[in-house]
C-alpha cells in the first residue's frame, strides 16, 4: 500500500513538474541584442560592477575575460568580418566593372583594327567610295571594244601584230592585282598605296594603248612602203632581205 502511494506521489509530482522551464536572462538578452543591432557600448555591460566593484556575478562573468568588452565582436560592426566581407566584395564588383569596361574598349578597338584590315570590308573604306572606285571605274566594268576609232587596217594591224592582245593580257593582268589588293589582308595605309600605284600603271597602260592606235597607220604606211619597194626595185641579196625581215619584226613587236 506504501509502495502504491508513493507511486502515486511521484507520478503527480512529474505531471505537476513542466518539462521545459522559460529561462529569462537579462544579460544574455543584452548579449544578443548587442551583437545584432545594438551599439556595442561598454557601459551597457551587464552586470555592473557595482558599489566599491562588490558584485560577485560581476567578478564570475567578466573575470576570465576582462578585455570582452572592449572588443567589439559584432559581425555588422565599424571592422566586423560581415562588414569587411561586404567592402571587399564592393571593392572587387568595383574591379571586375572596370576589368570589363577596358576589355570592351579592347574589343572595340579590335574590331576596328579588325575592320581596317580585313579584305571583306575593304570597299567601305571612304576613299575607296569616294575616289578610287572612280577611278578603276574603266578597269572593273565589262571592257568595252578597244579597238574603236581605229581604221579597218589599223584595227587588223593591231590583231595581227600582236598588240592587241597584248593590251588584253596587261589589263587583266591588272585586274587581277586590284581584285587581290582589294580582298586580301592588308593595313589601310599598305591598300592605299596599292590602289595609287596600280592607278598609275592603268593610266600609263591606256596611254601607251592609245599612242599605239594613234601611230598605227605609220606602221601601216611603212609596210606598204617596203612592199611596193619589194615588188619594184631591184633583187635584194639575202643580207638584205635579213635586215628587212629583222626590221619587220621590230616594228611588229615594237611597244612605242
Amino acid at each position: 500500500m506504501k509502495k502504491l502511494i508513493l507511486m502515486l506521489l511521484m507520478g503527480l509530482r512529474v505531471l505537476c513538474c513542466p518539462a521545459q522551464r522559460i529561462v529569462s536572462d537579462e544579460h544574455i538578452k543584452n548579449q544578443q541584442e548587442r551583437m545584432v543591432f545594438k551599439q556595442w557600448d561598454r557601459d551597457k555591460f551587464t552586470p555592473k560592477p557595482g558599489f566599491l566593484g562588490l558584485n560577485p556575478y560581476y567578478w564570475l562573468t567578466w573575470a576570465l575575460h576582462p578585455n570582452y568588452p572592449g572588443s567589439d565582436l559584432r559581425p555588422l560592426g565599424p571592422q566586423g568580418p560581415q562588414t569587411q566581407r561586404i567592402a571587399l566584395a564592393l571593392a572587387m564588383s568595383q574591379a571586375d566593372q572596370a576589368y570589363q569596361l577596358h576589355s570592351d574598349t579592347l574589343k572595340a578597338q579590335a574590331l576596328m583594327k579588325a575592320s581596317a584590315f580585313s579584305g571583306l570590308l575593304s570597299d567601305m573604306d571612304p576613299l575607296w567610295q569616294l575616289y578610287y572606285r572612280y577611278a578603276f571605274a574603266p578597269l572593273l566594268s565589262t571592257p568595252e571594244n578597244e579597238l574603236e576609232g581605229a581604221g579597218a587596217k589599223a584595227r587588223a594591224y593591231l590583231i595581227s601584230s600582236g598588240l592587241y592582245s597584248w593590251f588584253a593580257e596587261e589589263r587583266e593582268s591588272l585586274l587581277e592585282r586590284l581584285q587581290t589588293a582589294r580582298k586580301t589582308t592588308l593595313s589601310r595605309g599598305e591598300r592605299l598605296l596599292s590602289y595609287q600605284r596600280m592607278l598609275g600603271e592603268y593610266h600609263k597602260l591606256e596611254a601607251v594603248w592609245e599612242e599605239k592606235k594613234r601611230l598605227a597607220w605609220k606602221h601601216i604606211s611603212i609596210s606598204d612602203a617596203a612592199g611596193i619597194l619589194h615588188k619594184s626595185g631591184p633583187k635584194l641579196s639575202p643580207a638584205s632581205r635579213r635586215d628587212i625581215a629583222i626590221a619587220d619584226e621590230i616594228l611588229k613587236h615594237s611597244k612605242l
